[in-house]
């Protein structure tokens, strides 16, 4: 494929995206942006003004975002960055196994696409045991009762030695991907998503426990979490119970890990 065609496939347009949707993608109203600090922060300052979820995708964030207060490093074309605000019924505290629907929803689009990936909890899409992909939710209480959340999703396509260098640690990447169309890539995981969400509204984590279980990174593995540097607990991760909680047995027993903002890490 020419450098010229590669280019063309890369080039975002709302409307090329919009003509792509499902009924569920019909759902939301799209924007694309070339550059803006965070679509994530964007969408939750706008959350008193919508009147519909929305899909935003900009072609480069200069200050995204991760889990915890962390930033979220990109590069300009080598990256999907996107967010989408949806309504929901339920009250935030309904909402735990959420970020876990959306690593399913993320990964099955991406088997779909002949990309084998993996889950790691809580919300991390990993490729050969590195990072492919973050999601980070964002929520706020409408005023009519339920909860509105902003789901951000990092996608890396195809990035630089250069910043891979910067990040400090390997990352994945899906050079595959990143000779799609661009909007077809967007249209499919904008499809994908907006039916998971309107899923997990009906029907809760239930409908998403088996399905994220199945792509478990880790499954009885020894791991670790950590929060803020210090070890909380060390055991063999056994799946997500239904509240979306990581299981670990435990030298004393089973107990069930709350995602808060600690991190897993394999035993080495």
């Amino acid at each position: 494929m020419s450098e010229q065609t590669l280019h063309a496939n890369s080039i975002l347009d709302a409307s090329k995206i919009a003509a792509l949707r499902d009924a569920f993608g019909m759902l939301l109203d799209i924007e694309v942006v070339q550059e803006t600090g965070s679509t994530n922060s964007d969408l939750m300052a706008r959350l008193l003004e919508l009147q519909k979820p929305v899909f935003r995708l900009a072609v480069h964030q200069t200050a995204g975002r991760g889990r915890a207060g962390r930033s979220w490093s990109s590069e300009a074309g080598g990256m999907l960055m996107f967010s989408i605000a949806w309504p929901m019924t339920q009250a935030s505290h309904q909402l735990m196994g959420l970020p876990l629907a959306v690593g399913v929803a993320l990964a099955e689009t991406l088997h779909s696409l002949d990309l084998p990936v993996q889950l790691k909890w809580p919300n991390d899409v990993l490729r050969d045991g590195k990072k492919l992909a973050g999601i980070l939710i964002e929520s706020a209480a409408k005023k009519d009762g339920g909860t509105w959340i902003v789901a951000g999703i990092g996608l890396n396509l195809q990035v630089s030695d250069t910043f891979e260098a910067q990040i400090g640690r390997p990352i994945a990447e899906a050079p595959w991907l990143a000779r799609m169309d661009r909007n077809a890539l967007t249209a499919a995981l904008l499809n994908t998503l907006a039916r998971a969400f309107d899923q997990f509204e009906r029907e809760g984590f239930s409908a998403f426990l088996a399905r994220w279980n199945k792509l478990h990174a880790y499954a009885n593995q020894e791991v670790r979490i950590i929060d803020q540097g210090q070890v909380l607990q060390t055991g063999f991760a056994l799946g997500v119970d239904a509240t979306g909680c990581l299981v670990l047995q435990t030298a004393s027993g089973q107990v069930s890990i709350v995602a808060g903002d600690v991190s897993l890490r394999p035993l080495e």
